[in-house]
């Protein structure tokens, strides 16, 4: 089939013509509330025996969903039809939390009710401490949190039937709640210090902080700015739309598997490094390059086409202009820099990097904008957490992303268990030889 023609009729279809066999089909043309339409290719296969061929499914819609729209060309990020930016400026995670899950923005009551079941199903249970044990002390935390994420549905069986629309939105607070307890548990043990358990006093943002900083040696003073930036680098994680973690999630969850199984393999999924990594690789690149006077030959070299070197933390696969999370990221990043006054070679080399970066006409027509995994890479550093907690805090915060669309997904009539077709290129038949003639 090699003939493709929009149809002008109201209809808004498209014609298929095979060549070699004169047949055609009319596909129908969905149309979303904004973005781009799709071609309804469910029935191509049965009137064909064609299927399409996408690797990587980057121009195919897998399902349809009301919860994030991304314009990359332009830099757009919503939620339920708000602007990241404002969300980011006016909300708290909570209120994201919230959005997420039930579509609009929490009244009062809706958000006290809302916070108080969230704060209320933060604690473990006792019995998941022993898991950490089995762990190697050197364990990445991404393999305890696939691990303990997993497990929790040994222990919460009052909330894996999937078919309960109750017990659904209670896996869908524990998950919310727990994951900074289960986080700060595999990284103070990760250091070999006691865990710190949740307090019932504190906001979401501040509680994790106070998990992982404390001791019980002496009080934690929690910073107003450093819990407001933690805060804001959970809601500008929140969700992403279909991307590799958040697909894996829905995937799993389309044989009926359990809630928590679907969201350990979403972190499995985040852990690679092309998809969670990134702001790992942004401290690695600026170690490369060590110190401020070693910048114009590596933004040199990032410009060489024949150059292994690259700028991490500069440039999207979805977004072709500024990314619109980066610039909130950008300003609690130096909110972060100015109460801490950290003095880190490593730092300097990211601001300065940023400075040159930004007025240099080649990575402007590049459309090479830092985007958000640059900034939270150096607030995350200047912070005080190592490099092997970063891709668990994008788990952390995307954890109510994934829960949304999964719950979505679930209630969705049309869903169907996954299952991708292929294009095979191995052996035709063969006749099978005796292991003596081989």
């Amino acid at each position: 089939m090699n003939d493709v023609t929009p149809d002008s009729s109201t209809k808004q279809t498209v014609t298929l013509t095979d060549n070699s066999t004169g047949k055609s089909i009319e596909l129908p043309i969905l149309g979303g509330t904004v973005g781009p339409r799709a071609i309804d290719v469910s029935r191509l296969y049965a009137e064909t025996g064609c299927f399409t061929y996408d690797p990587g499914f980057t121009s195919t819609a897998s399902c349809d969903s009301a919860i994030t729209y991304i314009d990359g060309e332009v830099g757009i990020l919503m939620h339920r039809g708000y602007m990241i930016e404002d969300l980011a400026e006016h909300s708290d995670f909570m209120d994201v939390c919230y959005l997420l899950l039930h579509g609009e923005l929490p009244k009062a009551d809706q958000k006290t009710e809302f916070e108080r079941s969230i704060t209320y199903h933060t604690m473990l249970h006792e019995q998941m401490n022993y898991f950490y044990r089995g762990f190697r002390r050197d364990s990445h935390p991404m393999a305890i949190m696939v691990g303990v994420v997993g497990a929790m549905s040994a222990f919460y069986h009052d909330s894996t039937d999937i078919s309960d629309p109750r017990q659904r939105m209670i896996a869908s607070h524990r998950l919310i709640a727990k994951m900074p307890t289960i986080a700060a548990m595999a990284y103070k043990f990760s250091i070999g210090q006691p865990f710190v358990y949740p307090r019932n006093d504190l906001n979401y943002a501040e509680n994790f902080l106070n998990m992982i900083f404390s001791v019980p040696c002496e009080e934690y003073k929690i910073s107003p700015v450093l819990a407001r930036a933690m805060d804001r680098i959970f809601i500008l994680h929140a969700d992403h739309e279909q991307n590799a973690s958040t697909s894996t999630v829905r995937i799993s969850g389309s044989s009926n598997a359990n809630p928590f199984a679907c969201i350990a393999a979403g972190i499995a999924s985040l852990w690679g490094p092309a998809h969670g990594g990134a702001n790992e690789a942004v401290l690695q690149m600026l170690q490369e390059i060590g110190t401020k006077d070693r910048i114009p030959e590596f933004i040199e070299r990032a410009k060489d086409r024949d150059d292994p070197f690259r700028l991490m933390g500069f440039g999207h696969r979805v977004y072709k202009n500024y990314d619109p999370r980066a610039k909130v990221m950008q300003k609690s990043c130096h909110e972060v820099l100015a109460e801490l006054g950290v003095k880190d070679p490593l730092l300097d080399v990211a601001m300065e990097l940023e400075r040159i970066a930004l007025e240099d006409e080649y990575f402007a027509e590049k459309k090479l904008f830092p985007n958000v995994d640059f900034y939270s890479g150096i607030i995350l550093k200047a912070m005080g957490f190592p490099t092997s907690m970063f891709t668990v805090l994008f788990a952390l915060a995307r954890t109510v992303g994934w829960v949304a669309q999964w719950r979505e997904m679930i209630e969705d009539p049309k869903q169907r268990i996954s299952r991708p077709r292929q294009l095979y290129n191995g052996h035709t038949k063969r006749d099978y030889v005796a292991l003596g003639d081989r």
